[in-house]
């Protein structure tokens, strides 16, 4: 089980990896070209706001009650009752869609009022958020629908197609900001109508490989159906517990808002970074091990079940651990990097490294939450992470009121990963309690090693930031010296571990 886990997360990381650096390719384009102002405020709204149902319906509660039950069809019904069922899930989404963007449509200067009050007082920011929102919110109903024949072919083990549909969105907005930006009156709806553009396309990405399966959906109205029934009773609480990070990055939106021009944007760019390694490690995991523990535990295979979450917890504190301490300790090195070119200014960089080095704090528990809330919604339990999600928000609520008078934006970053840490520690803690997970042999021994190497990695590429001042260097003195930490990083981690006694056999033995 261990190797078919591992290549499978390899291979999603892989996808996701490509992804990834086309989306630090496409936000360095979208800041060279616009910057960190009202306007790139404004579309960072109107694409946050499409972007989060999708997260909370679509890739969150949705997909979590979906991939349960329908790996109890695929595991104990035959072809033609799977297929029904998909035709009718199917068909029965897209109404739901269909309904829900033309509200959001109709009614985009109330949403936007409703999810960024501030720019209300910010005179141009409110009317070009309005109408580039009229744009996006279509890519809700796309983008909801590709998430769905995503979980149909993550549950038949083909995890590429998948993985790799985001490329197209980062595709699609870089030539946006370089080809049609320049042709229109208001230069950065162009990302708007990249944004509508990259829906259609990764939807019709899907096609192909749902043909081959000979499970492309058609479309039937099915309220009625007992597994539509039975997705809608799991996906009600799930709503809101399955997306409580997103909910909670949805309020620090809000409450920037009201923060000086940039504010909002400094927290795109820094939460894009924190991305990287939630969406290539993180993302990966919780994608492979949902069906995997669907099936598990549809099965009755226990012993499976909680080794399955024993190994991704194991490789969250090998992987998850040096990538938020590298995020911390190099946030000003990377964005500078990265993002300082043209419109993208020094000042915009230290900004943006506040909030990064925030955000870093709560990686773990960011990459908990997705790892560990198919331990429950895998069993069908979706009322536990509604509480603890509960919880979590009511902590980000009243850190966000504390720590925003005296950090800023960066105090709303702080008290996001805050709560992040707190939900994932209360999913851990629960799992445990109920006796399905039970942790395997070895951990003290390897949170040792992991804490040392992480110490020896931290301290190592803290000298090496202090050598350089990244914002007064070139773009041909940054890269190489970027590189550099980042391979120092990688090299003093590595030797840590395999002085300290790590041996691949280890983590094999383990899982």
């Amino acid at each position: 089980m261990s190797r078919r886990l591992f290549r499978s997360t390899a291979v999603v990381g892989g996808m996701t990896l490509i992804s990834r650096v086309l989306g630090f390719l496409r936000d360095v384009v979208i800041a060279m070209v616009f910057g960190a102002d009202a306007g790139t405020d404004a579309f960072f709204v109107a694409f946050k706001i499409p972007n989060f149902l999708r997260r909370l319906f679509a890739e969150g509660a949705f997909s979590q009650a979906f991939v349960p039950v329908l790996a109890e069809y695929k595991e104990q019904r035959s072809r033609q009752e799977l297929r029904s069922f998909l035709d009718r899930t199917a068909g029965s989404l897209a109404l739901v869609l269909m309904g829900v963007t033309v509200l959001g449509v109709a009614g985009a200067p109330w949403v936007i009022l409703a999810f960024a009050p501030g720019f209300a007082w910010h005179g141009h920011a409110y009317p070009l958020a309005v109408t580039m929102l009229r744009i996006t919110f279509p890519y809700l109903f796309f983008i909801a629908s590709t998430a769905l024949a995503g979980s149909i072919l993550n549950t038949f083990n083909r995890f590429a197609v998948p993985a790799f549909t985001p490329v197209l969105l980062n595709l699609s907005l870089i030539s946006a900001a370089l080809w049609l930006a320049p042709r229109l009156p208001e230069p950065v709806t162009a990302l708007a109508w990249g944004v509508f553009a990259a829906g259609v396309l990764q939807l019709a990405f899907q096609f192909p490989a749902l043909w081959r399966l000979r499970l492309l959906p058609r479309l039937r109205w099915g309220f009625h159906d007992p597994g539509v029934r039975k997705i809608l009773k799991l996906m009600l609480p799930a709503l809101f517990g399955v997306s409580v990070t997103q909910i909670n990055l949805l309020i620090d939106t809000l409450l920037a808002s009201f923060l000086p021009h940039g504010s909002i944007s400094w927290l795109y760019y820094s939460d894009r970074l924190v991305e990287f390694p939630l969406g290539v490690f993180g993302i990966a995991l919780a994608t492979v091990i949902l069906p995997n523990l669907s099936k598990d535990w549809a099965a009755g295979r226990r012993e499976r079940f909680s080794h399955a979450i024993d190994w991704a917890l194991r490789w969250v504190a090998l992987i998850g651990l040096p990538a938020a301490v590298g995020l911390g300790v190099l946030a000003e090195p990377i964005l500078a990097t990265l993002f300082q070119y043209r419109s993208f200014t020094a000042h915009d960089v230290h900004m943006a490294s506040l909030s990064l080095t925030a955000y870093a704090v709560g990686l773990i528990g960011f990459i908990l939450v997705k790892i560990l809330v198919p331990g429950f919604t895998s069993r069908q339990d979706t009322r536990t992470p509604v509480r603890f999600g509960v919880v979590a928000m009511l902590v980000n609520v009243a850190l966000n009121l504390v720590l925003i008078g005296l950090l800023a934006h960066a105090g709303l970053a702080l008290a996001t990963s805050l709560a992040a840490c707190v939900n994932g520690a209360l999913l851990l803690r629960r799992l445990r309690r109920e006796g399905v997970y039970r942790p395997g042999a070895g951990w003290w021994r390897l949170l040792a090693r992991v804490t040392l190497a992480n110490g020896a990695m931290g301290g190592c590429l803290h000298l090496w930031a202090e050598r350089w001042p990244w914002t007064a260097m070139t773009a041909l003195e940054r890269l190489p010296a970027l590189a550099a930490a980042v391979a120092l990083g990688i090299a003093v981690y590595g030797a840590t571990l395999l002085v300290s006694g790590l041996r691949p056999h280890h983590l094999r033995m383990a899982a």
